[in-house]
């Protein structure tokens, strides 16, 4: 019987990998990951940018996901087309023959993405042809007009209102001649402000001339935008209105440059970010520079180009619009459907599709947002349609397609659909036909061999079963896919589980867009005035709130209101003070001047206040992006408690006061403890002072005083009355005793001789050691008793002093100094300023419509305090923290909207009150302003 040892096994083993290594190194594509039979040029989902990476987009959003594709690693040779320019061929955008990227199957509702600008760099192979001769005008993808999956017939736009504007009263306060000293204060100040802005642009033009930013600190350039020059765009009427005329020139040559069908830094175009910045830009310019009557009809034109792209956000089923649009052609062929939106973004593409409307007279642009507003009047209207009547909580579900409904719709059809086969299969009582029994009731049996042959042929068939193949889905005649269809709904909420609602971010120029647009046109459409009543009506029923703050200044703020299951019953509340929701004063104060609502105006002052106080109360005279206040019960009754104030911001006092019982019952027992080692090390010390003393004595005893080493006890003392010859006989003998004893021994000297060596190291380590014997000091005399003096092992230890915990007083205080908290304040939730309009917009729009010179000496302040903390060599720069003591560390941040708004803002704000009057100007939420209509005629 052969045995199965183990040197066996692993001889076995490694015969068997002997084998394998053979093999593989005899195979010639080991060093090869991918083998193609044909080279292909590899195909990327998505074009990538030639000079770096996607810039994040300010805000999110849902996104179509990449797809990763294999790409071989070995260089291939790939002749790239010659591409025709635009003139070549009419109607062109350069695209070559064959696409560069693969073209997907659309999908109804566009997917989920995590990451808005993750991206699958594909490497793509060496081209034949040398490097320098390919530009990247050569292989960039453009947007082509895709098909229109959704058209609105012509006879079904809905067109502008007709007729002449509307009867309004006045917004602006109609100004007096100023002074001689006030004129030069306020032409100083404006002097100081225009020489920021230039400061600004050029270090734009110098550093990043056709990007989208500025990085201030660093001085290079970034494109979170597509590359389109955001801030250029942005900024050309700010330009204007400062005189920096030939600056002006310069960029709108700059602008005839842009190209907005490619981008190389997105694979979308953010929606809302484009159109209030570079089609309100555009727009905001022409009108400035004179429209029709000037001599700037270049940005109307690029102002169509762009809006002729956007116009494919809307070709959706209920015509509500994609707020990241994937523009590339691969991408843009399939039917598409809204998602989830947010308000601002929904909302806030009114005016500037209504103005470009206006300005050219076709309807389409101006059907486009009517829809918008319509489906936001049907929710605002629509009983229970949100939980707090009037305002919309801060996401939306835009589809138009009740999916819920469908569901259960096909289950109840499935489940009837059961039913009746049930009844069918219990109204048979008929045995099937070719049923025929045999005579022991059994029904007839096949022929063997059939048998046994389908027996084969059926357990083949389940050994084999195939997966079924992946197919497109089947579509309707109209092309759409067949599960296109759905149960329609308007808009409806689209959170989960609950709801907020605020004025802040992702909600607020959405409603800012209501007294603008009734304004915009004429007053003509109804429609807009009813929305922002019932908007003005919920913030002051559910959100204003005024803060408990030192000196009991009557200003407000609003608050955020999350409601849990839809009602306004059970409504908590974030008592935030956010740089966004200051636009609120301005909207305010100019809807309660357009509706004739004093109570309006009077609010709208107590809100711009309120970010005034906000600015001046922080260290940096700034306010930050987001915070937190306690807010007095009763905006009648508000008074200062710094009490209150303390609870709020430790609010465990009983618990804290527990903790100091606590802590003094164990300082107590620790004071006791403490006595009782005291003593007990006192005797300790006592006792080995005496032992001491007592080796002492021995050590200064006359070396004849003591017995040999290791006898342990004190030579006896000869008596003076004994002879000395008294022992002499007994010497004798024991002489002669010794003699014959020394004999014997002579013969086993040797033998002990090795016995006596070990015997004397033994004697001699332990007289090292000293282990606590007298041996240590008989053997060293010379050595100090300290040295040779064994410690005692154990020692007293005495239990440390048990900490006091902060009191409430104290923990408050160290709140306070760590984070610098200004009175009132219970949080700073982000501490940055990012160089944000919405305060200065509001002090603005208060000192022209009141007149009162107080809310110039505000934005002067602010102004003042801004500039020193965010000028840098070459322009403006964000800050990480508006409560620092010391200069606030930059966070190397211009966006565009600090030439657009802040400073365009802080310039008008010391302007002569006739330039941009808001009695024939209306702003869009990036600052850009649009002509109102006069009796003279709409478009101007």
């Amino acid at each position: 019987m052969l045995r199965l040892r183990r040197y066996r096994v692993f001889m076995i083993c490694a015969f068997v990998i002997t084998v394998l290594l053979y093999h593989v190194s005899k195979n010639s594509q080991w060093e090869r990951p991918n083998v193609y039979n044909k080279v292909e040029a590899p195909r990327p989902l998505k074009p990538q940018s030639q000079s770096q990476p996607p810039q994040k987009p300010p805000s999110g959003g849902s996104h179509d996901e990449t797809v990763d594709r294999p790409v071989p690693n070995r260089e291939t040779s790939i002749k790239i087309p010659l591409l025709k320019t635009t003139s070549e061929v009419k109607g062109g955008y350069g695209l070559p023959k064959a696409p560069l990227t693969s073209t997907p199957t659309s999908n109804a509702v566009k997917p989920h993405k995590t990451d808005a600008h993750e991206t699958v760099k594909v490497r793509p192979p060496a081209p034949t042809v040398p490097q320098d001769t390919v530009s990247a005008s050569d292989i960039a993808i453009h947007w082509k007009k895709p098909k229109e999956w959704f058209p609105v017939a012509t006879e079904s736009l809905i067109a502008l209102p007709t007729g002449l504007p509307k009867p309004m009263p006045k917004v602006q306060f109609q100004f007096k001649e100023e002074s001689a000293a006030a004129k030069e204060k306020r032409e100083m100040r404006l002097a100081k402000v225009k020489a920021e802005g230039f400061r600004a642009w050029s270090g734009y033009k110098q550093f990043a001339w056709t990007h989208d930013e500025l990085t201030p600190v660093t001085k290079k350039a970034k494109d979170p935008f597509c590359g389109w020059a955001a801030t250029l765009v942005d900024a050309l009427d700010t330009l204007w209105i400062m005189g920096l005329k030939d600056e002006f020139d310069e960029a709108v040559v700059a602008v005839k440059a842009i190209d907005f069908t490619t981008t190389p830094f997105r694979n979308d175009i953010p929606v809302f970010e484009t159109i209030i910045r570079y089609l309100g830009g555009l727009v905001g310019a022409y009108d400035v520079t004179g429209g029709h009557s000037g001599k700037y009809r270049v940005l109307l034109d690029k102002a169509l180009e762009l809006a002729e792209i956007l116009m494919g956000i809307f070709d959706t089923p209920n015509r509500m619009p994609i707020l990241y649009y994937n523009w590339q052609p691969s991408y843009n062929e399939g039917p598409k459907r809204a998602s989830t939106v947010s308000v601002a973004e929904l909302g806030s593409m009114g005016m500037e599709f209504t103005r470009l409307a206006q300005l050219t007279g076709d309807n389409k642009y101006y059907d486009a947002i009517a829809r918008i507003t319509d489906a936001l009047e049907e929710l605002q209207n629509r009983e229970n349609g949100t939980a707090l009547p009037g305002i919309f909580p801060v996401n939306l579900d835009a589809s138009g397609c009740n999916r819920t409904a469908a569901a259960r719709a096909e289950q109840r059809a499935k489940s009837e659909a059961a039913q009746k086969q049930i009844e069918d299969a219990a109204s048979l009582s008929d045995a099937p036909q070719g049923y025929s029994p045999d005579a022991h009731g059994h029904g007839s049996k096949p022929d063997r061999g059939t048998a046994k042959d389908d027996s084969k042929d059926l357990e083949f068939q389940v050994k084999r079963d195939v997966a079924a193949k992946d197919s497109p889905a089947p579509v309707s005649a109209k092309g759409l896919p067949v599960d296109w269809e759905c149960v329609p709904q308007g808009l409806t909420s689209g959170g989960y589980g609950s709801d907020s609602y605020s004025m802040g971010g992702s909600q607020d120029s959405a409603y800012e867009y209501f007294p603008k647009q009734f304004a915009l046109l004429g007053g003509l459409e109804p429609k807009y005035r009813a929305m922002h009543e019932k908007t003005v009506a919920a913030v002051k029923k559910y959100l204003l709130f005024r803060p408990m703050a030192e000196g009991n200044p009557d200003i407000l703020f609003s608050a955020k209101a999350v409601s849990p299951d839809g009602t306004d019953e059970n409504l908590r509340y974030e008592y935030e003070v956010t740089h966004l929701t200051c636009f609120l004063g301005g909207m305010f104060g100019l809807g309660g001047k357009l509706f004739d609502s004093p109570e309006d105006v009077e609010i709208g002052k107590r809100l711009a206040d309120g970010c005034a106080w906000a600015y001046e109360v922080m260290p940096t005279g700034i306010m930050p992006e987001f915070a937190q206040i306690l807010p007095c019960e009763k905006a009648d009754d508000c008074h200062w408690n710094k009490t209150m104030w303390y609870e709020h911001l430790d609010p465990e006092v009983s618990w804290r006061n527990t903790q100091m019982e606590e802590y003094y019952a164990r300082k107590a027992e620790w004071k006791v403890e403490m006595a009782r080692l005291k003593t007990e090390k006192a005797r300790r010390q006592e006792a080995a002072k005496k032992a001491e003393d007592e080796a002492e004595d021995r050590r200064l005893r006359p070396a004849n005083d003591t017995l040999p080493a290791g006898t342990g006890a004190e030579k006896p003392r000869i008596d003076p009355n004994i002879p000395h010859d008294a022992g002499k006989d007994l010497r004798d003998k024991e002489s002669h005793h010794n003699l014959k004893r020394d004999a014997y021994e002579g013969e086993r000297s040797e033998d002990q001789t090795d016995g006596k060596k070990i015997e004397e190291k033994v004697k001699k380590l332990e007289s090292e050691l000293d282990l606590n014997s007298d041996s240590g000091y008989q053997n060293s005399q010379q050595q100090s008793w300290d040295e040779n003096y064994q410690k005692p092992m154990s020692e007293i230890y005495f239990p440390a002093e048990p900490i006091k915990p902060l009191t409430h007083e104290e923990y408050v205080a160290q709140q306070l100094k760590t984070e610098r908290l200004p009175p009132g304040f219970s949080t700073l939730g982000d501490r940055r300023y990012i160089l944000r309009p919405e305060a200065i917009e509001s002090v603005w729009y208060m000192y022209r419509i009141t007149g009162d010179p107080i809310w110039q000496e505000k934005g002067w302040r602010m102004f003042q305090a801004v500039i020193k903390a965010t000028q840098t060599e070459v322009g403006h720069s964000a800050i990480d923290d508006v409560t620092s003591t010391t200069q606030p560390l930059p966070a190397d941040s211009m966006e565009s909207f600090w030439l657009a708004e802040t400073l365009k803002y802080f310039y008008l704000l010391f302007t002569e009150p006739d330039v941009l009057s808001l009695d024939e100007w209306v702003f869009n939420t990036e600052a850009h302003p649009f002509r109102r209509p006069t009796a003279a005629g709409r478009k101007r």
